[in-house]
This record gives C-alpha cells, sequence and structure tokens, in this order.
C-alpha cells in the first residue's frame, strides 16, 4: 500500500462474519487493505475453499478500504461484487489484497487478488460500495 493515510482501526470484528471466517485482518488503507484467512472451516464439501469464502474475504479487505477513505462519518456499502475463481486450495492459509481502482466521493471500487501459500492466484474480485453518511 502506498497510501501515507495512518492504517484503520477496524471496529470490533466480535460475532461478525470477520470472526466466523477467521480473516485476520494485516492492514486497513484508503488505497487498500490486506488480510488472511484459514481454509480450513471455510471449504465446500469435496475439501476446497468455499468460492463464497474468497468472495467474502474480497468484499471483507475492500469494505474496509472503502471505509477508510470514506472517512469519519461516513460508511461504505457493497453495491457490487463480481469474482472469477482460477484454482483452489485444500489446506493453509490464503492472502486477500485489495488495491484501489477508483475512490470517488460516493463510489468506491476496488480490485482484490486471493492467493495461496505459494502466491499462486486463486482468485480475482472486484468490488464496488457506494459511500454513504452514517446512519444516526
Amino acid at each position: 500500500m502506498s497510501d501515507t493515510a495512518a492504517p484503520l482501526t477496524p471496529p470490533s470484528v466480535a460475532g461478525t462474519l470477520i470472526e466466523r471466517m477467521g480473516i485476520e485482518l494485516v492492514d486497513v488503507r484508503p488505497d487498500g487493505a490486506v488480510g488472511t484467512m484459514p481454509v480450513a472451516g471455510n471449504t465446500q464439501p469435496h475439501g476446497l475453499l468455499h468460492g463464497g469464502a474468497s468472495a467474502t474475504l474480497a468484499e471483507t479487505l475492500g469494505s474496509l478500504a472503502a471505509a477508510a477513505h470514506a472517512g469519519p462519518g461516513r460508511v461504505a456499502v457493497g453495491v457490487e461484487l463480481n469474482a472469477t475463481h482460477h484454482r483452489s486450495a485444500r489446506g493453509g492459509t490464503v492472502t486477500g489484497t485489495a488495491r484501489a481502482v477508483h475512490r470517488g466521493r460516493s463510489l468506491a471500487t476496488y480490485e482484490v487478488e486471493v492467493t495461496d501459500e505459494d502466491g499462486r492466484r486463486l482468485c480475482t474480485a472486484r468490488l464496488t460500495c457506494m459511500l454513504i453518511d452514517a446512519p444516526a
């Protein structure tokens, strides 16, 4: 990440899908975010990493980066997510890296690359978030 803004301290993840999926946040900034997730516990019945788990990691990282870009008093809400699954994983930990594609006043878009422990690309996702005023 090249943005000089201080990393975002995300809200508590206790009781959220982030906690349930075992996602660990490494870095969150307006220009992107990095996080990891175990394959174990996030598989489909055949023992492969579930595509929805990759999408969850992508949306989590992109949304948190968009929230950091939105700034105080504003929140990011996902309006579109797409994911292409290139290969799968059977174990270990995957890493998601979100990079800003567009950071506007009302919309922010991030490309998210999910890789395995050998650096092989498992999934490429794109998330667009609407930036709105935080609910009262």
